[in-house]
């Protein structure tokens, strides 16, 4: 279609002037759904050219490298490592990262944090050691990056300008340094500051323990080399909870006035994101609005076509995208990947604690995407959604809501799926009732756009992992656990547990 389309508010010169292209760009992704990768071009940094002061998105990345805690070596290593700081610039997520994405990190991580506000320190923490659950499949190009890296699962601590850091080795005969790591000791010495309590305050990480291989390796030294600290700010968005004083569970009641928080439409790659959904949504838009059967069901016909076939679908559920929650186009890869179909969706959960208020969850999902992309070195956050304990929804990996865009969630079982992630952690916390119905909500409209049952079982062929080899096709669920596909303990089990109610709500939703 030619003419004339007005900039939409907030809406920059350059993107005015590359609507030609943006178009351009849509309309090719809607005549190719099978589409491959599309050429990747590292991300740019955010001091790249063409990116103003006004438009750059504040945030970073601090990688502090850990040091040895005793004299004592093994192989070589000291098998406890850790720091403490204290006034330092402020983060709110935290996790350790090592050189070699196949070495597992076989003990226990701990951390306790610095409140900014009262300078007090939190208790400790355990953090996720095993996260090499999650990623890009292996042989695929985002797997063989060189910038990809091992590394715990995130955990968010909230504001915070102090941490104190402890990993140690399990023992030989398999114990992890329990008795030790909760007797009270100081994690990494040194440093002066206030002691904090002691004891273990948070919940036990969801990874692999006892089945993605908690081994004690022959000859292996006792920690992957090169164990490093990473904290994560942010940054502060005008709808944030940190900036408004909001502290209560209810969602932000809408986004405010003027200019969308965090970005600006003002880069190629930003440009790109937001028109990877202008086939359903307006150009530039912050979320994807609510949409009810009828109309639901005239969109797809409008994507896809008629067909003589009765076609099920869910109502679309309301979708926060990349740019209402503040995604910095220039961390990620440039260009979008993608799979031939969504014919199953993976329920996760990111093992990133339940501290945070709802109206925290955009800053929260920035991290995780930071933490995804500049600590684990990944090409873009894993998840292809992300829901909070209040059910609001938020499109995860860039290349289109209502697309089969190419995860890193499932190792092994990334093609052909989705990833949908609930912010939290669901070992022995009870998964909010509220994101158990977005859930259903969201794969309800997801799988109905490829014709896929929430009850249904369907065929995936692993790319390879510790549970199927590659090549294997493997019978699963439609909806079905992070566990399914992998030996881990993700989505955790409460979560996972709600997994049958999700699967009969979905089909309900597409009116099964």
């Amino acid at each position: 279609m030619r003419g004339h389309l007005p900039p939409s508010p907030g809406v920059s010169p350059l993107a005015a002037r590359s609507i030609g292209v943006t178009c351009a760009l849509v309309l090719a992704l809607v005549g190719a759904p099978t589409a491959a990768a599309a050429p990747a071009v590292p991300g740019r940094g955010a001091g790249t050219a063409g990116r103003t002061a006004q438009a750059a998105v504040p945030g970073g990345t601090r990688s502090l490298p850990l040091v040895p805690l005793s004299g004592r070596r093994v192989l070589g290593v000291a098998p406890e490592q850790g720091l403490r700081r204290a006034g330092l610039d402020r983060f709110t997520l935290v996790g350790v990262v090592w050189d070699d994405p196949d070495s597992e990190l076989r003990g226990r991580v701990q951390v306790r944090t610095r409140t900014a506000a009262t300078g007090q320190w939190s208790g400790w923490q355990d953090v996720d050691p095993h996260n090499a659950d999650h990623g890009a499949d292996p042989g695929t190009a985002e797997r063989a990056s060189r910038r990809v890296r091992g590394a715990t699962a995130p955990l968010w601590v909230g504001d915070s300008d102090g941490v104190d850091v402890r990993v140690r080795a399990e023992d030989a005969d398999g114990r992890d340094g329990r008795a030790d790591a909760d007797s009270g000791e100081r994690g990494a010495g040194g440093d002066s500051g206030e002691r904090g309590e002691g004891g273990d305050s948070g919940e036990r990480g969801e990874g692999g323990a006892g089945s993605a291989g908690r081994r004690a390796g022959g000859g292996a030294p006792p920690l992957p080399s090169g164990l490093r600290l990473e904290l994560v700010d942010p940054g502060k968005g005008t709808g944030d909870a940190e900036e408004t004083g909001d502290s209560g569970e209810a969602p932000p009641a809408g986004l405010p006035a003027g200019e969308p928080p965090r970005t600006a439409l003002d880069t190629e790659a930003a440009i790109a994101a937001s028109g990877a959904n202008a086939e359903i949504t307006a150009f530039g838009a912050t979320e994807i609005p609510e949409l009810d059967r009828q109309a639901t069901e005239k969109e797809m016909t409008r994507l896809q076509g008629p067909s003589p076939l009765k076609r099920s679908i869910g109502p679309r559920p309301r979708i926060v995208t990349r740019r209402g929650w503040g995604a910095d186009e220039s961390l990620r890869e440039h260009g979008f990947a993608y799979t031939r179909k969504v014919k199953a969706a993976f329920v996760h959960h990111t093992a990133s604690g339940n501290k945070y208020t709802c109206a925290q969850t955009p800053s929260v999902v920035r991290s995780i995407y930071r933490y995804h992309v500049k600590s684990m070195g990944w090409r873009d956050i894993g998840y292809n959604f992300l829901v909070d304990k209040c059910g609001t929804v938020y499109e995860g990996r860039a290349g289109g809501a209502a697309r089969a865009v190419l995860g890193a969630h499932t190792l092994g079982l990334n093609a052909d799926s989705m990833g949908v992630a609930v912010i939290g952690t669901y070992g022995s916390g009870k998964p909010p009732g509220a994101a158990v119905t977005a859930l259903a909500r969201l794969t309800a409209w997801k799988l109905g756009l490829f014709g896929a049952d929430p009850r249904g079982k369907t065929y995936l062929t692993s790319g390879g992992g510790n549970l199927y080899p590659k090549g294997k096709n493997v019978r699963l669920n439609v909806i079905s656990g992070h566990r399914d596909g992998y030996a881990t303990e993700c989505p955790g089990r409460r979560l996972y547990a709600k997994l049958g109610t999700a699967r009969s709500s979905a089909a309900r939703y597409q009116g099964r």
